[in-house]
């Protein structure tokens, strides 16, 4: 045994817990509010910031050395001040910022949740649906998704596609399947004001909150929100059906792909969002792999195992994967049109 690996291995063991234990801490200053009035008002003392939020001075205390150990604030000693540097706000405070990770943080905890149906579902292969998992998962997933489609989808995946953007200021019928809250639907349907779009998701509680954004956000006049699944869409129906992150959890997704080829129309378009991955393992043995196959044994694979199929893609299925899934739905032509760190953006057309 070299003692420097092993010395190595537990400082970053110490690093992973940390972070883990932070997840409670952080959600508990979204949800108190605690990020936010750092960042509208500035530096604060600890009493300051306990009366302004009218929260136990003493409890803020404790949070507030936290976050500073974990440079998540900085501190001044000289004036006992805490503060939410610009870049920290970035992931903490500013909800439409391309790297707010608020989302991620609840994501975290739900995975935690369901910690006991997964480790079962290890000796009996079994899967759970989407709509058993934990409780905050939905609202969490929403969170987490919106800030990438609020960065990216107006401004580069739809103006990637060949044609498409063009119809959707004309006016299109648009399917986004999957949409959960709905929140993509959401962005799309007031940009494009001309198009009629409809969110297609089988979990019930997900398409009563979208229907709730829809009438917030005043897109209900071209937007409808119905509880089915990916197989249960018309037939030769739609300019554009969007999947944004969400085939991969399917049961099947090639029969999927063929009920999609069967919805659009002769020139139509489907839009497929991915979490971005290489083919092989070994391509995806980074930080962003790491999050994404813990996302995958926790909720990815158990949904589509407990669905037809059971395919089991994972958020980690690499391009050639869900190629293959698409061509054998009966599609000609798959391109990759544009990616981020993130997502890969595959254009798969008739």
């Amino acid at each position: 045994m070299d003692n420097a690996k092993l010395q190595q291995f537990v400082g970053k063991m110490l690093g992973d817990l940390g972070g883990a234990a932070s997840v409670p801490l952080v959600r508990m200053g979204d949800t108190l509010g605690l990020y936010r009035i750092l960042y509208t008002h500035g530096p604060m003392t600890c009493a300051q910031l306990a009366q302004q939020a009218k929260v136990h001075e003493r409890y803020l205390l404790e949070w507030l050395s936290h976050q500073a150990a974990s440079d998540y604030l900085a501190y001044d000693p000289d004036s006992g001040q805490f503060s939410l540097p610009p870049e920290q706000a970035m992931v903490f405070a500013v909800e439409d910022s391309p790297v707010y990770m608020m989302g991620a943080f609840d994501l975290m905890a739900a995975q935690t949740e369901v910690q006991p149906k997964v480790q079962e579902r290890f000796k009996n292969g079994g899967g759970f649906a989407w709509g058993d998992q934990a409780s905050c998962l939905f609202c969490a997933t929403a969170r987490f998704f919106r800030p990438g489609y609020q960065n990216n989808l107006l401004s580069q995946w739809l103006p990637a596609l060949d044609g498409v953007v063009a119809k959707l200021k004309a006016g299109a019928d648009v399917a986004d399947v999957g949409c959960g809250h709905g929140w993509s639907t959401v962005l799309m349907a007031k940009a494009f004001p001309n198009s009629r779009f409809v969110g297609y998701d089988y979990h019930d509680g997900s398409i009563v909150d979208a229907r709730k954004h829809a009438e917030a956000h005043g897109v209900a006049g071209n937007t409808r929100f119905e509880v089915a699944t990916a197989k249960e869409i018309p037939d030769a129906a739609f300019d554009l059906v969007a999947f944004f992150d969400c085939l991969h959890d399917m049961g099947d997704p090639a029969g999927v792909a063929s009920q999609v080829r069967r919805s659009l129309k002769p020139d139509g378009t489907w839009l497929v969002v991915e979490p971005m991955a290489g083919d092989r393992l070994e391509d995806n043995l980074n930080p962003v792999g790491r999050l994404f196959y813990a996302a995958s044994t926790m909720l990815c694979v158990p949904t589509s195992l407990a669905q037809e199929v059971g395919a089991a893609f994972g958020a980690q299925a690499g391009e050639a994967k869900l190629r293959g899934a698409i061509t054998a739905g009966g599609f000609g032509s798959v391109r990759r049109a544009t990616e981020t760190p993130f997502n890969m953006i595959l254009e798969a057309r008739l």
